[in-house]
C-alpha cells in the first residue's frame, strides 16, 4: 500500500521538484557565481552578497520592509471591522459586498494603478473636478510616499480581508452567546472570544499581506514615480538592464531569507497548535 501511494504521489513530487525546487536551486546557485556571468559552472564566490551590503541595496531592503510593515498595520485595523461585518452583521448584503471587494482582483494590478493616476493627477478626475466646480486648485498627490502606501493598502486589502472574514466566521455563535449570558460585556467578548478564536484567519491574513507587500513594485513605479526604491526594483534592474544575474540572484536569496525569518518568527510567537485547538 505504501509503494502504491508513493507511485501515485510521484507525478506531484516531480512537478514540485521541477516547478519549485529546481528554479529555487538555480537562483541560489547563480547567487554564488562571479559577477556578470551566465553559467553555473564557475568557482563559487560570496562577492555578490558583499556587494549588496557595500552598496545602497540595503536601503532598498529597509524601504520594502517598512512599506510592507505599514501596509499590514493599516490593513489590520481597517479590515477587522469590515470582516466582522461581513461575517456577523451585514446579513444578506454580505455576498454583494464580498463581490465588490473581489471584482478588482479580476483586473490587472497595473491597470488599477493607472486608474489611480488618472484620478489623482493634476487636472485629472478628482482634482480637475474640484477645480472646475469649486475653484479649488490642489497640488497632485502623485509621486509621494503616501501614494505608494495608499496603493499598497488598496491592492492587498482583499488578501487581508478574506482570511480575516473566514477566521471570524469560524467563531461559534454559541460560544459568544454563552459569554453574553455569563455577563460579559461586548469588549470582553471581543477580547476573550472573538479575537482569540479568529486568530488563525488574522495570522494568515497578516502573513499573506506582508509577503505580497514586500514583493510590491508596481505601486512604487506608477504611483511613487521612483520616490522610494523597493528591493524588487533592484532585483529587476540586476536581471534586465544590468545583465548581472548573480547580483539579482543574491538579492533574491537575501529577500527570501529575510521574509522567511520574519514569517517563522511570527509563527513561533503565535502558538498555532493551541489556536487551532490541536492541544
Amino acid at each position: 500500500m505504501g509503494s502504491l501511494g508513493l507511485r501515485h504521489a510521484l507525478p506531484l513530487l516531480l512537478f514540485l521538484l521541477l516547478g519549485f525546487a529546481a528554479p529555487l536551486l538555480a537562483v541560489i546557485g547563480y547567487s554564488v557565481m562571479p559577477e556578470r556571468t551566465f553559467g553555473l559552472w564557475q568557482a563559487p564566490t560570496l562577492e555578490n552578497y558583499v556587494n549588496v551590503f557595500t552598496s545602497t541595496s540595503w536601503i532598498s531592503f529597509l524601504t520594502s520592509l517598512t512599506f510592507a510593515g505599514l501596509t499590514v498595520v493599516i490593513l489590520a485595523f481597517a479590515c477587522y471591522p469590515i470582516a466582522f461585518g461581513l461575517a456577523r452583521t451585514f446579513g444578506r448584503w454580505a455576498p454583494f459586498l464580498t463581490l465588490l471587494f473581489t471584482i478588482p482582483l479580476f483586473v490587472s494590478e497595473n491597470v488599477r494603478m493607472y486608474g489611480w493616476v488618472l484620478f489623482f493627477i493634476k487636472n485629472g478626475l478628482m482634482l480637475g473636478t474640484l477645480k472646475s466646480l469649486f475653484g479649488f486648485e490642489i497640488e497632485s498627490w502623485l509621486f509621494t510616499r503616501g501614494m505608494i502606501l495608499l496603493g499598497m493598502v488598496y491592492v492587498y486589502l482583499p488578501f487581508m480581508l478574506f482570511p480575516m472574514t473566514l477566521g471570524i466566521a469560524m467563531v461559534p455563535k454559541e460560544t459568544r452567546d454563552a459569554a453574553y449570558d455569563l455577563g460579559a460585556s461586548r469588549f470582553q467578548v471581543f477580547r476573550e472570544v472573538d479575537l482569540p478564536l479568529s486568530m488563525p484567519g488574522i495570522v494568515i491574513g497578516l502573513l499573506l499581506s506582508f509577503v505580497l507587500a514586500v514583493g510590491a513594485i508596481a505601486e512604487a513605479k506608477v504611483l511613487g514615480g521612483q520616490r522610494a526604491i523597493p528591493i524588487t526594483h533592484d532585483i529587476e534592474i540586476a536581471f534586465t538592464y544590468s545583465q548581472n544575474w548573480p547580483l539579482g540572484a543574491a538579492l533574491s536569496v537575501l529577500l527570501m531569507l529575510v521574509v522567511g525569518v520574519l514569517v517563522v518568527g511570527v509563527l513561533r510567537r503565535f502558538d498555532l497548535d493551541a489556536i487551532l485547538g490541536r492541544r
